[in-house]
């Protein structure tokens, strides 16, 4: 008989060869044993029977706007948020008041997570063209996850629009980038034809197919010129995830869950709640983006988390504010397309897990695997619940999924063989720590 810190007893395990009914045996807050458990012994036991377990699901694309405005979101509660939606790690990005572009702040932003975050956190650096050259060292800093490149539609000074400039940034280091692509001179260039108040459908209108398109292909050609890899977050055209199956020798891709939920009739239905950038776009561009999934184009799943007050929602367009919530929503909304037949639960599993390890080199996380992070998300792929404003956490209070249906939700979140979420409540304190990149120092 052997004992061990924690039983997950005969779920349907979503592991990397396939599901299997199996119990997981848990040790020093990692994956010690997969198999048949039943002569075993532990001090903690859970009954996973009629329940999915997955890999500790990770977003990896948020906006936890922390430091910026507490009023609308902060790190504990968008990771609270994260940990309730059944999410165990996000990756948080550098466009906060201030950006995290350089040393201090960014060992300000790593101890800053003690004693708030309720999921592990990994921290991208901004590039700007002031710190091309301190890249290549920022980007091995421990907890790490990428170098953010804003192409287009950025705040602040992380801007990095021309060609000049985005080389000089490929050529300082040698991890995979992250682009935000949109063409910036398109985006100023057609920027006149647009006046405050028009319909919010303009939205796609003026950051058209050709704005998305044409930053990739710039991004694209830089990449395979200086051989330095990039990773095109939200990819939001057919155009571009046809173009991209060319380029898998430098690009992995990220479609965001609204591009695979939303279309362009939630313009008229929402208004300002339904402005993001890049857009969400017509039917066409979302038939695309499920094409991709099934073909194994996309890489990665994330929710783009990045909320903002109400009354800047509201404003008129196109001076409202661009970003939607989406790090509580993520999980329940994926298992319900799950549910529907567009995708199973060990692409899920791929997308929100192996996916993320893949493309930022993650240590320790993403698969059921022995020797891995115990990290777990419990799912009853039978239970049916609305999404309702009053469950969301992040101080803005909304989510354009209000009222959406939900077939598939998490029931249970394990960190590190800790149970931290059952049933709608966060169990014990903070614990989430900085997560652990492969190429990223003391990592």
């Amino acid at each position: 008989m052997t004992s061990y810190d924690l039983i997950l007893r005969g779920g349907a395990c979503v592991l990397p060869w396939g599901v299997e009914t199996t119990d997981v045996g848990v040790r020093e807050g990692r994956i010690a044993a997969l198999g048949d458990l039943r002569l075993d012994k532990a001090a903690n036991e859970v009954d996973c029977r009629g329940l999915h377990v997955l890999p500790g699901l990770i977003d990896a694309h948020v906006h936890l706007r922390d430091p910026g405005d507490p009023a609308v979101e902060d790190l504990s509660h968008g990771t609270k948020g994260a940990l309730l939606g059944g999410l165990t790690a996000v990756f948080d990005m550098p466009n906060t008041a201030p950006s995290i572009t350089d040393r201090e702040r960014l060992d300000w932003k790593r101890g800053y997570l003690e004693g708030r975050a309720w999921v592990d956190v990994g921290l991208y650096v901004g590039a700007s063209k002031k710190n091309i050259a301190e890249l290549a060292a920022l980007e091995l800093q421990p907890n790490v996850c990428a170098v953010k490149v804003f192409a287009g539609s950025s705040t602040g000074d992380l801007l990095v629009e021309d060609d000049a400039s985005l080389e000089a940034v490929m050529r300082s280091g040698r991890r995979r980038i992250c682009y935000h692509s949109e063409d910036e001179y398109r985006l100023q260039e057609r920027k006149p034809q647009f006046t405050s108040g028009m319909p919010h459908r303009n939205h796609m209108v003026w950051r058209d197919v050709e704005c998305a398109f044409l930053g990739t292909r710039r991004l694209m050609a830089l990449a395979r010129r200086t051989g330095r890899p990039a990773h095109i977050l939200h990819v939001s055209t057919a155009e571009e995830l046809d173009y991209l199956k060319e380029f898998r020798d430098v690009a992995t891709v990220e479609v965001l869950l609204n591009h695979l939920t939303q279309t362009d009739e939630a313009y008229d239905r929402l208004g300002g709640y339904a402005v993001m950038n890049p857009p969400i776009r017509d039917e066409r561009h979302l038939r695309a983006a499920w094409a991709a999934v099934a073909d194994g184009t996309v890489d990665v799943v994330g929710s783009d988390h990045a909320p903002h007050s109400r009354a800047a929602k509201e404003r008129p367009w196109p001076d409202c504010a661009a970003g939607l919530t989406g790090v509580q929503t993520i999980v329940p909304l994926m298992l319900d397309h799950v549910s529907a037949g567009r995708l199973s639960l060990s692409r899920l599993a791929d997308l929100m897990c192996a996916g993320p390890a893949r493309v930022y080199g993650v240590t320790g996380k993403g698969r059921l695997a022995a020797g891995y992070d115990a990290d777990f998300t419990l799912v009853d792929m039978k239970k049916q619940r609305v999404i309702e404003e009053s469950w969301i956490v992040s101080p803005c209070g909304w989510t354009p999924f209000a009222g959406h249906r939900c077939t598939g939700w998490p029931v249970m979140a394990i960190l590190r063989g800790a149970v931290a979420m059952r049933e709608d409540e966060v169990i014990g304190a903070p614990r989430g720590q900085g997560v652990a990149f492969q190429e990223a120092r003391g990592g």
